[in-house]
């Protein structure tokens, strides 16, 4: 009966190394790619930093400046972009920014319709077998993501704006805080506010074409800017926290190791005290 027993925790013990073998491996993974992602998502921030600023320095060229980006038409349509992972084993990444999109789903209901632009596999995965109106989907594309397919994305929602299919957007992505810490936030992105008039009085620079002509001539670029760092700041949040689940696992793979080999030395000393206690008894009964 001891013997089956420590067969059983051999057999847990050998199973649970694999398992740690593998957790370590993905972590590794985790690590290398998490260095890359975190140095793509800060530039594509310095970049948007500096286009986002470029913008409302033009809004505030003269009080009378307007745009169809702006608010105030009523809003009948939204539209969301919601940014997750293309895989699993990520801790609570998937899940919390998918949890705050569909909180902000709830809040629209029966106000406005909603219309979903998925990017990541489980993000598709998560609208679709709801039966959400997904007007576009994208998968695998965070890791390598360019400027370009960040473009092809904000043409789809510029079109979607100006045609009257959609009346607001908002990004729903993952912010990198740290390596230990990632926050599921939302970004609006269509329509702007309209700049206050203590910026306007600061800006001397005269542009031409007009105002508004550069401004939707940089419109695009601004929105894809949005999306391209949501993206790269998305996947390294995701790397972040695969590191860390992975870390984890590996550190409980380890402990149940020695848990499993305590069991079983004492599995082992038990068979060896029984052996010796029937060799003793024998010994005494042939005496």
């Amino acid at each position: 009966m001891a013997s089956a027993n420590m067969k059983d925790i051999k057999r847990r013990i050998k199973s649970v190394k694999s398992t740690m073998q593998i957790t370590k491996a993905m972590e590794l993974v985790a690590s290398s790619k998490f260095r890359k992602a975190k140095e793509k998502a800060e530039s594509a921030k310095l970049f948007f930093d500096a286009l986002y600023d470029t913008m409302w320095e033009i809004t505030a060229e003269n009080s009378t400046f307007d745009s169809l980006y702006f608010s105030g038409r009523e809003v009948k349509t939204v539209m969301f972009v919601v940014i997750a992972g293309d895989r699993g084993l990520a801790g609570g990444y998937n899940a919390n920014v998918l949890k705050l999109a569909q909180r902000k789903i709830n809040e629209l209901k029966g106000s406005c319709d909603v219309v979903i632009i998925p990017i990541g596999k489980k993000a598709v995965e998560y609208f679709t077998k709801r039966g959400y109106r997904v007007v576009a989907r994208y998968e695998n594309i965070a890791e390598n993501i360019r400027m370009n397919s960040a473009r092809e994305i904000a043409d789809k929602i510029m079109a979607a704006f100006r045609n009257g299919n959609t009346d607001r957007v908002e990004v729903i992505y993952t912010d990198y805080v740290s390596p230990l810490s990632q926050e599921a936030k939302s970004r609006s992105v269509i329509p702007l506010e309209k700049p206050s008039a203590e910026i306007k009085k600061n800006v001397q620079t005269t542009y031409e074409p007009s105002p508004e002509q550069l401004f939707d001539i940089i419109m695009p670029q601004y929105i894809a800017g949005v999306i391209y760092g949501s993206v790269s700041d998305s996947f390294a949040s995701e790397q972040a926290a695969r590191r860390t689940a992975m870390e984890n696992a590996s550190d409980n793979a380890e402990e149940m190791i020695g848990d499993l080999s305590l069991l079983y030395n004492r599995a082992r000393q038990a068979t060896i005290t029984q052996e010796i206690t029937e060799i003793v008894s024998g010994a005494s009964s042939q005496e």
